[in-house]
């Protein structure tokens, strides 16, 4: 049994081993059959090159346009006539050559030195932009500076105060006569505070804002006292926020100054005496006081000086018109308390005790004038007196 089953099996191996053999032969014989084509024709091929047939090519209107239009290779990168020309000759010739260019750390290193040097280029030409504005800029600093210091040329000089001679300085006191205090209160503008003015009990001289919109009826308060005075208002440093109306300024013409003193001779027909309102500014500038003083030569007002700038040239200009020098001694209520008006109003004192006269200034102030009410006993050596009688004029 076993015998028979081992021999059926030996038959199926060689039919399998005669299968396998008959494939392995047709797959031979394809691969011979194939190889013969690839050989023939490689041999056909280079007998049609090695004898080429001329012959006239006939242009259709299609080959006619690719004619006219040349590739960019054939037209701008190679000359013909040329043949030698290596690609490193053509290269510098030609910008647009990134076509026959590969990426590599050669090109980017150029690309980026190239990119820097237009960077550096562009930045020299913005510090040269900039040297230029700045050498601009000085020369019309300089040109400024030129034209300020002719402007101060120009100018005539100060003159020194000291040796401006005037009644006041050959004023000699006599200590037999009771010295004199003229007290000024500024800033008059309505009838109440001239009634408390008055109600005082003894001389004070009033000194009226000209009138405006918020003080109108100044002049017409002014008109029923037999002394008065104007407060003229004047340029002030810009600290000062609130000037008045038509405040004179450095600036005004000498037609404009003139104006302003005709209207207030117009307003305030008895007085003649007046002092300014503010003024730092205005009474610093030589130009300026000089049109002012001519306008009250001409006017015939007199000018006391309220002395707001210690650089004040109101003396220079009293002394050119022929005016007589009036200027304030002290202020006496800057500090708005009773002790300190008062030991300002005592000082007032030992100045007119010591030269024979003294001018205070003050304000309508409710403590001011409470105080000159309360303090008559201080002003037991002196008499109090109006501006216009001090003893020097």
């Amino acid at each position: 049994m076993n015998q028979k089953k081992n021999k059926s099996k030996k038959r199926r191996i060689k039919a399998t081993l005669r299968s396998k053999k008959k494939l392995i032969q047709v797959f031979l014989l394809i691969l011979l059959f194939t190889s013969l084509i690839s050989i023939s024709s490689y041999f056909l091929f280079n007998s049609d090159k090695s004898e080429p047939i001329e012959k006239t090519p006939v242009l259709t209107q299609k080959d006619e346009v690719q004619k006219e239009n040349k590739t960019f290779d054939e037209v701008k990168l190679f000359d013909e006539k040329k043949p030698e020309q290596t690609f490193d000759e053509i290269i510098p010739k030609y910008d647009t050559y990134d076509k026959f260019e590969e990426y590599t750390q050669a090109l980017e290193k150029d690309f980026l030195e190239k990119t820097l040097e237009d960077e550096q280029q562009i930045n020299e030409k913005i510090v040269k932009k900039i040297e230029e504005i700045k050498e601009d800029k000085k020369k019309i600093k300089e040109e400024k500076a030129k034209e300020e210091k002719k402007e101060i040329e120009k100018q005539p000089s100060k003159i020194d105060e000291k040796s401006i001679i005037t009644k006041k300085d050959t004023f000699v006191y006599d200590k037999k006569n009771k010295p004199k205090l003229a007290i000024i209160i500024d800033d008059v503008s309505t009838s109440a505070e001239k009634e408390k003015i008055l109600n005082i009990g003894y001389p004070i001289t009033m000194a009226f804002l000209p009138p405006t919109s918020s003080h109108k009826d100044s002049a017409k308060i002014a008109q029923n006292l037999s002394f008065y005075m104007i407060h003229f208002p004047m340029q002030a440093s810009s600290a000062f926020k609130s000037p008045e109306v038509d405040t004179l300024k450095i600036t005004d013409s000498y037609e404009k100054i003139e104006n302003r003193v005709k209207q207030l001779r117009a307003w305030y027909p008895n007085a003649i005496y007046t002092n300014n309102h503010t003024g730092s500014v205005f009474t610093e500038n030589e130009e300026a006081m000089d049109k002012l003083f001519k306008a009250l030569k001409k006017y015939n007002f007199i000018f006391v000086d309220s002395r707001t700038s210690s650089k004040s040239v109101a003396k220079q200009f009293a002394n050119k018109y022929n005016m007589p020098y009036i200027v304030r001694n002290t202020f006496i209520d800057n500090d708005r308390n009773f002790s300190a008006i008062q030991n300002q109003l005592k000082k007032a004192v030992e100045i007119a005790k010591k030269q024979g006269y003294a001018i205070a200034i003050g304000h309508p102030h409710d403590i001011t004038l409470k105080v000159l009410k309360e303090s008559k006993h201080l002003l037991k050596d002196v008499e109090p007196i109006f501006v216009n009688k001090l003893p020097y004029l």
